[in-house]
């Protein structure tokens, strides 16, 4: 072990940790010192150090010493509170607690009580002179323990504390009583003899009657807990590492149900849901702690911002014990000063006296989240990068979309779970195909499109849908790009969806969805229903706090944020979220319209026939021009840069003998030759074949029309008086001589258009870097490019071999396996792809010291990635339009 401490004790006298020490101490130990130091209430006690927790999972025992050291902790203990452990005439009992370093709320556990047994519990009756205290608190000890340590750590499943629970139920009914307080001290008497019997018959053991015992397990069952399924799930959600491991924190009792002026109470210092300045929480009186978070009985309003529905006619604390909440109130502004964040207490009032038993920082929604944040700024607590660490970015996609009545969603009728790729909730009627999809969307409640998976041709049906499902796909599929680019709500992976496109409707797991069926999408969560969900809609125009946050974010931004955007509306969007330019603008989006796509086959699908090629060329770059000059104009003046054609090959030819047909009557061609010519375009792996740069080498004269397209674009708006500052981008480009092949047309063609209308057009060429050898040669390539634009979507596909849109089941196993921690395609495989980026950063900037340097894939939205990149001085990421704001939010952060 890295410390021969191995426990930290806290108290009025003396305190040995503080909140530096929090990953030794956990949260727990680590605020109660710090409020043992601030002089702060707090019953004194000990914590058990994580190294201490690590080191008894590996050898299942504990290390050199402990022991002693946990004896000579408990007789501190002892003096100052001249107790004893294990007296039978003054008996000193325990909690025994958890607590990680992050925030875990209720999935660990606890033991309160420890210490009482059938021969201390006269000494406490003796000193409290309280029977009835003292039987409901020995009742208590026994329930949690058989449960925690006795059950739980011992891998046993005999549902002892459901059956002692249906056994106290029972006896309450009995004697007609409704709260646990006013059982008698003979029915008390009765249940702790009925439980110990049940104990020893249900799991074949006594409940401990030694003090020591009780404590050795309790600690070692809240160790264990650190594994416990629901430990282990939550720190897969909120990815909190496996070997941090749990403190224990060992505190003398107090206690909140020792009668009339006692009670027991949770709350938070400003308000979790509204963020308002007001202490908020619950209390009991005559209770202990558990009883107000387990719904024993139903908690009071500590004041009249508390109250609700259920406790509108419930007294207050502030009513029932006026200078007890008149501490609380200054013990809050205490804490919020010292921590400069809203906390979240735990405290007992032990016959008038108040006990603090907890701090931490308070979990909130997103928009207390922002309401927190900035006032806590206004207040001078924080400063700006305070105030960008203090809200996650999950927080501000959370207020960025519709969400479900949370009540009513609780009440609906899940139907599968798959991966949450497009923010948001969303209800429509259920439609199989794109064509049906646009034709019911008109229709007031609108449609969920639900597809086995999406291709480009389904973006008229994905455009109009209220909501995106997929049976397979990943996080990178077509449809969660497409649908984050949107902003639109969108579920892919789910395996259990079994689609009859002929018999419009999808069975998910054994429930039959029809044509027209209600659907509901949580976007956020993956979670799809069959039924109507009321929806809450945001208006962020109208959300000061959210503006407020973002005028102090975007002044403090460590790296340029530009957007996605394939259109003028796009770009707005973009612009109106704070985007300062487009990093990318994917102009084979553009040619799926139904007008363009027979121009582009016609283009590709006649090498052979250069009429038909120009023809094609012609009728195509006046409709390019008008959407370059759509896009640049949005953005005006900031740059946008341009993504020259790069589709695999095959999306664009005709994919049945209607479109065949088709293309026939356009051009004259038998539908013979046609065929012909597409099969000799067939590539067995399209993803890595004739796309990107070597589309525009094969084809020359699709890079001539659209830099020709852009460069007009750009002069029309110079004649008009607007500044544009378009950016060429040249993809999938593996060597210097395929970026030079590029950029020379590209040059040529500014040339002849700056000549003929005599103005000097700003424009930059550059290139996508996507492929692990174009890293491996980037100082060939930046010697002839303006700029780097990474496309770490591909970039990550090609280094580690896995196809993106196939890949999804096999990650699953990987993570679950521990092969990999994260999916790298939402977040940045740092050893790897990440690797490849440093080498290609420093070489580029080697022999180009000027090279402007971005990143355009969807990790350009994920926090952790943007953080790589702002450390690799990366001079902006690129995002889909609605990730704009987390990308600002994570811009500002300086962790």
């Amino acid at each position: 072990m890295k410390h021969s401490k191995y426990i930290y004790g806290f108290s009025a006298q003396n305190v040995d940790g503080s909140a530096a020490l929090i990953n030794l101490l956990g949260g727990k130990g680590a605020n109660l010192a710090e409020m043992s130091s601030l002089n702060i209430p707090v019953p004194p006690g000990f914590t058990i150090s994580t190294e201490v927790c690590n080191y008894f999972l590996k050898n299942n025992s504990f290390p050199p010493g402990f022991k002693e050291s946990l004896f000579d902790s408990i007789a501190k203990i002892e003096r100052i509170l001249e107790r004893r452990f294990g007296s039978t005439q003054t008996p000193l009992l325990f909690s025994v607690r958890s607590g990680a370093r992050q925030s875990m709320p209720g999935m660990m556990e606890t033991v309160l009580n420890v210490g009482l047994t059938s021969k201390t519990l006269f000494g406490l009756i003796s000193q409290t002179k309280d029977e009835r205290f003292v039987y409901d608190s020995y009742r208590r000890l026994i329930m949690m323990y058989s449960d925690v340590v006795m059950e739980k750590a011992n891998n046993v499943n005999v549902g002892i504390r459901e059956h002692l629970d249906s056994i106290l139920i029972k006896r309450k009914k009995e004697n007609n009583i409704i709260n646990d307080a006013d059982l008698s001290v003979d029915t008390l008497k009765g249940l702790c003899k009925i439980f110990t019997a049940e104990i020893n018959n249900k799991l074949q053991s006594s409940f401990p009657d030694d003090p020591y015992e009780q404590l050795w397990g309790a600690i070692k069952a809240v160790f264990i807990s650190w594994n416990g399924f629901r430990a282990k799930e939550y720190r897969k959600i909120e990815n909190i590492p496996n070997d941090w491991g749990t403190a224990v924190t060992i505190q003398s009792m107090v206690f909140g149900n020792m009668g009339r002026d006692s009670a027991t109470g949770v709350a938070f210092t400003r308000n979790p849901s509204s963020g308002h300045n007001h202490l908020y929480g619950e209390w009991l009186p005559n209770a202990q702690g558990e009883d107000v978070v387990a719904g024993i009985r139903t908690p009071y309003p500590i004041n009249e911002d508390s109250k609700n529905a259920l406790t509108i006619k419930k007294d207050t604390l502030e009513l029932q014990f006026p200078n007890i909440y008149n501490n609380l109130l200054l013990i809050k502004d205490t804490l919020e000063k010292h921590y400069c964040d809203m906390q979240d207490i735990e405290f007992t009032i032990q016959e008038g006296v108040l006990w603090m038993l907890q701090t931490r920082s308070g979990k909130r929604n997103g928009h207390a989240a922002i309401k927190i944040g900035l006032d806590l700024y206004k207040e001078g607590l924080i400063d700006e990068e305070k105030l960008a660490n203090r809200i996650a970015p999950s927080q501000i996609e959370e207020i960025m979309h519709p969400y479900f009545n949370p009540e009513k969603e609780k009440q609906a009728n899940l139907l599968t779970v798959g991966l949450p790729a497009g923010p948001g909730c969303a209800i429509g009627r259920a439609v199989f195909n794109p064509e049906r999809a646009q034709e019911l969307s008109s229709e007031k409640e609108g449609v969920v499109l639900i597809r086995e998976e999406t291709s480009p041709e389904d973006i008229h049906g994905m455009h109009v849908s209220n909501a995106i499902i997929t049976a397979r796909g990943g996080m990178t599929s077509h449809a969660a790009l497409v649908a984050r680019g949107w902003g639109k709500c969108c579920v892919v992976g789910c395996n259990e969806i079994v689609i009859d496109y002929q018999a419009k409707q999808a069975t998910i797991n054994n429930v039959i969805i029809n044509e027209g069926d209600w659907v509901a999408v949580n976007g956020s969560t993956g979670s799809i229903y069959n039924q109507k969900i009321d929806l809450i809609d945001m208006n962020l125009d109208k959300n000061q706090d959210f503006n407020d946050l973002f005028n102090v974010l975007i002044n403090n931004q460590k790296i340029g944020v530009r957007a996605n955007a394939d259109t003028g509306s796009d770009a707005k969007k973009a612009r109106a979220m704070g985007a300062k330019g487009i990093g990318l603008c994917r102009t084979e989006h553009m040619f799926f319209e139904p007008d363009r796509i027979n121009e582009v086959r016609k283009m590709i699908v006649f090498r052979d026939n250069l009429k038909i090629r120009k023809n094609a060329i012609m009728n195509l770059l006046p409709l390019q021009k008008k959407d370059f000059y759509s896009i640049l104009k949005a953005m005006s003046p900031h740059p946008v840069t341009i993504r020259l054609l790069d589709p695999p090959l095959h999306e664009f030819l005709p994919h049945d003998k209607k479109q065949v047909s088709q293309l026939a009557a356009l051009t004259g061609v038998s539908n013979k030759k046609i065929e012909k010519n597409i099969s000799q375009l067939y590539e067995n792996n399209p993803m890595l074949g004739h796309r990107g740069c070597r589309l525009g080498i094969s084809y020359p004269e699709i890079t001539e029309m659209q830099a020709t397209a852009i460069l007009e674009a750009a002069t029309q708006l110079a004649k008009e008086g607007v500044d544009s500052s378009p950016e060429i981008m040249v993809p999938l480009v593996g060597s210097v001589n395929e970026f030079n092949h590029q950029k020379e047309i590209i040059v040529e063609c500014a040339d002849r258009v700056e000549l003929e209308n005599r103005i000097k057009i700003n424009y930059n060429v550059g290139t996508m870097i996507e492929l692990p050898r174009a890293c491996l040669v980037a100082d060939k390539i930046a010697q002839s490019a303006d700029f780097f634009s990474f496309g770490t979507n591909d970039l990550t596909q090609t280094t580690f071999g896995f196809s993106r849109d196939d890949v999804s089941t096999l990650l699953n196993s990987y993570i679950e396996n521990g092969i990999i921690s994260n999916d790298p395609f939402q977040s940045l495989d740092i050893m790897g792809v990440g690797k490849l980026i440093e080498i290609a950063v420093k070489k580029a900037r080697e022999v180009n010291p000027n090279i402007k340097i971005g990143i355009c894939g969807e990790h350009g939205g994920d926090p952790q990635s943007i953080l790589f990149f702002k450390n690799n001085g990366f001079d902006y990421v690129s995002c889909s339009p609605f990730r704009v704001p987390i990308a600002i939010l994570c811009a500002s952060k300086n962790k």
